[in-house]
């Protein structure tokens, strides 16, 4: 199965301010937009039944309690369609001395993370992210904006990215 996500976006100059020259991007793997899709119906299941139970018992009519179920669907859509322009639009690259991450749609982020400034490489996996083999890595450095997380990775790739990041920032720290 290939994490290889599509292109990033249309036209020359989306591509160049956040795509590097040379730069091999990694995908992250497709179980991550069925695990979102999965979570986001979740919660609107667990906040609208609620919801639609109280309405039934104060009102006590079926019209009116099924809009919350309605509003729930309706936004769950709306976040099923969102997820599924996130979902190509998450990178990795691994370079010679720094590891990029690329992410959003509207409002797009590309963060480039020296391997000499990684403090702290934390991977993440929830019962849910367990369940689908994913996990997340996130990258912690001295400034906060500099942090990078990158969700949706198989757990093998999880573990590899770890420890290669490790072996590239031990010698690299630099007066930390």
């Amino acid at each position: 199965m290939s994490t290889e996500a599509p292109s990033a976006g249309p036209g020359p100059a989306a591509t160049d301010l956040f795509t590097g020259p040379g730069i091999a991007w990694q995908g992250i793997d497709r179980r991550w937009r069925t695990l979102s899709w999965l979570v986001s119906g979740l919660v609107a299941v667990i906040v609208a039944v609620p919801v639609a139970v109280v309405l039934q018992l104060v009102v006590g009519r079926w019209p009116v309690t099924a809009i919350p179920l309605v509003v729930a669907g309706l936004l769950w859509l709306w976040n099923a369609i969102l997820i599924r322009g996130r979902w190509p639009r998450w990178g990795y690259a691994e370079t010679a001395d720094e590891l990029w991450v690329r992410h959003g749609v509207m409002f797009r982020a590309l963060t480039v993370v020296p391997y000499g400034r990684l403090q702290v490489i934390d991977v993440n996996a929830g019962p849910l992210e367990r369940a689908f083999g994913l996990a997340t890595v996130t990258l912690v450095t001295a400034s906060a904006e500099t942090d990078a997380r990158i969700p949706g990775l198989p757990a093998a790739e999880a573990a590899r990215l770890r420890d290669e990041l490790t072996s590239h920032s031990d010698p690299r720290r630099s007066g930390l």
